[in-house]
């Protein structure tokens, strides 16, 4: 009977139009087919528009199997955390997903998101939030929702990141901001995102709003942030960057080099080859400076004594 119901709804869902978009500020990525698993979770879930609502499925990842779907009223859909298609929304703990409405303008007056328990796909809650929102990570243990609020009507690249209490149902009154500059605004678009394996960390590299490139590493544990500048990177070469988390490193390839490193520890920035980068930076530009000092310098010669003419002898 269970398995009747799943394949009923999935037909329903095949004859649905299509979602939009997702909840970032761009229409045209969507996610929602694609899904959103982690790497140690056997099954993947994914979103369908149907004609009754949306269905919300989970997949085994290996073989393609339905294991559960529900049914529920409204648009939803995977949210995308970044430009390439990064898909979010489940918990570390794989016992929570949130789906986000899509949107279809930008910007828009409310935002709602639908928090889901897992792995049997019950509902939980929904979030309804005054102003445009987009999802950006979830708590391990799903207590926390972290959310991108925009806060201009015509740049997407202003923006706060807010945490939002599932229990308490609300919205943390303060942004969250890096310690060290709290004066400094955020401004750039998302290009790419990589997680830790616990779903703790949530890497996400901006393209720094015409400014500096930057890596937005967020503890959702601790509902704290750091900014990363990553100085010397090509601005033409920013949108084909990927972001991949291996072992104490966060990687930031182009293709499949390494273009630099970050240590998950120290979050301190390094070169291709796994070494600090800044030192030889600095002891370049000084060798620099000094070479380039002496080629400028006038060059002082001894003066040489005016020989006596003979008659003046």
């Amino acid at each position: 009977m269970r398995r009747a119901a799943i394949v009923a709804l999935s037909l329903a869902a095949m004859v649905a139009p299509s979602a939009s978009a997702d909840g970032l500020p761009v229409l045209g990525i969507d996610v929602g087919s694609t899904g959103v698993t982690t790497p140690q979770a056997v099954s993947r879930y994914v979103t369908i528009p149907s004609t009754g609502g949306t269905l919300v499925e989970r997949i085994r990842r290996h073989g393609g199997q339905v294991l559960a779907a529900s049914l529920f009223p409204g648009t939803y859909t995977i949210p995308a955390v970044a430009y390439d298609a990064s898909a979010g929304g489940l918990s570390g703990d794989r016992h929570t997903l949130v789906l986000i409405e899509p949107r279809s303008s930008f910007p828009r007056a409310t935002t709602r998101l639908l928090v889901l328990h897992t792995p049997s796909l019950r509902y939980r809650t929904t979030i309804r939030l005054r102003g445009d929102f987009s999802f950006d990570a979830v708590s391990p243990d799903g207590s926390r929702v972290f959310l991108i609020q925009y806060l201009s009507a015509t740049d997407p690249t202003r923006y706060a990141v807010r945490s939002y209490d599932v229990a308490a149902g609300r919205l943390d009154p303060t942004p969250i901001v890096d310690p060290r500059d709290a004066t400094e605004k955020m401004r750039g678009q998302p290009l790419s995102r990589a997680s830790s394996p616990d779903g703790r960390w949530a890497y996400t590299l901006y393209d720094g709003g015409g400014g500096t490139p930057f890596v937005h590493a967020l503890d959702t544990a601790r509902g704290t942030a750091t900014c990363i500048d990553l100085d010397g990177l090509a601005l033409a070469t920013l949108w084909r960057l990927r972001l991949a988390v291996s072992g104490s490193s966060v990687k930031v390839l182009d293709g499949g080099r390494k273009v630099l490193g970050i240590d998950t520890k120290t979050l301190a920035v390094e070169h291709a080859h796994g070494r600090p980068w800044w030192p030889w930076a600095a002891l370049a530009a000084l060798v620099m400076a000094v070479f380039g000092s002496a080629l400028v310098s006038p060059r002082v010669r001894p003066r040489r004594r005016a020989a006596t003419h003979p008659a003046l002898q």
